[in-house]
């Protein structure tokens, strides 16, 4: 976990989307390299098959942390399967839960509220379980301000690009997702959250090197880190989202330039033929935290080779 503007984030560079019927899936699910394994209990999930889904969370939650991933359930959205889906899925076992068609920042305070009182009757810890709100409707991209802001418990922001796409009657490519993924990165930032996604859609995993390229823009763009529904995405994911060597030395060397200048009474600071002020080292500084919490977290060592896309979209 890292600290960003007060608040205890995870470091989520991979998220890889697993439904928890599949068993087969959920038993390879570990050895993905993924820093969460998402359970999913929604889209991959057959309306029939819901309450069976719900039943396999727990052990679900046992098998997939096994190497040390976090886990976290996606829910439902209508609200009576909502209600049911938090009866299983709050747990000591897992760390978070991904809410799909947040509209607002009340809807998100009503879900964490129920979330407090099934923590309190558990006896967990007050605040166990973090959030993730998925803006998925075009109502929602201008709320993303207020609900980045709604409760403690928020701990991420993302967009569903399938669903946005949908709604608003458009392709889920680059162009028209630019302004909706840009506006969460903005809102997430601004209440010191992580902006979670890519450029893209979850969809489309046949071609790993667009998908490389894709990751490598949004990381520019401000992402933290992505979820995916194929385990040969995630190694891209884990490679891409942690500060790279090079960028590292450059970091620590002008880190040190700084150092050494403002220790001399100097103001004015020259750094590899460039000037360089505050926001340039903090900058840089963060960089060099992002790299200490992911070593911190091992989660490097337990990252998969990057395999071939396929149209199995298991584990």
């Amino acid at each position: 976990m890292t600290e960003f503007s007060g608040r205890t984030l995870p470091i989520w560079r991979s998220m890889l989307f697993v439904p928890v019927t599949v068993e087969r899936f959920v038993a390879g699910a570990a050895r993905r390299g993924a820093d969460a394994i998402i359970l999913d209990l929604e889209d991959s999930i057959p309306v029939a098959e819901k309450e069976r889904a719900r039943g396999m969370i727990a052990a679900a939650t046992k098998t997939v942390s096994a190497a040390g991933a976090d886990v976290i359930v996606r829910v439902n959205r209508p609200w009576r399967m909502l209600v049911r889906d938090l009866e299983v899925a709050v747990s000591p076992g897992v760390t978070a839960l991904m809410l799909p068609k947040i509209e607002s920042a009340d809807h998100l305070r009503l879900i964490a509220e129920t979330v407090d009182e099934i923590e309190a009757e558990r006896g967990m810890a007050p605040g166990h379980t973090r959030l993730i709100a998925m803006l998925e409707t075009p109502g929602s991209i201008f709320q993303a301000e207020a609900i980045a802001r709604a409760h403690p418990r928020l701990v991420a922001l993302t967009v569903g690009s399938e669903d946005l796409a949908l709604a608003v009657g458009m392709v889920p490519e680059a162009d028209g997702l630019l302004f909706p993924k840009q506006q969460a990165i903005f809102a997430a930032r601004a209440a010191g959250i992580l902006p979670l996604g890519f450029l893209g859609t979850v969809a489309d995993f046949a071609d790993l090197g667009r998908f490389r390229a894709t990751i490598e823009r949004s990381r520019r763009l401000g992402f933290s880190g992505a979820s995916v529904i194929h385990p040969g995405q995630v190694a891209i994911l884990n490679e891409a989202f942690r500060p790279q060597s090079a960028e590292l030395d450059h970091a620590r060397r002008l880190v040190a330039a700084y150092e050494e200048a403002t220790k001399a009474g100097r103001g004015a600071v020259a750094f590899e033929g460039r000037m360089i002020d505050v926001p340039v080292v903090r900058r840089a500084q963060a960089l060099i935290e992002r790299h200490e919490a992911i070593e911190a977290r091992g989660s490097a060592d337990r990252t998969a080779p990057v395999a071939t896309a396929n149209a199995d979209t298991g584990t």
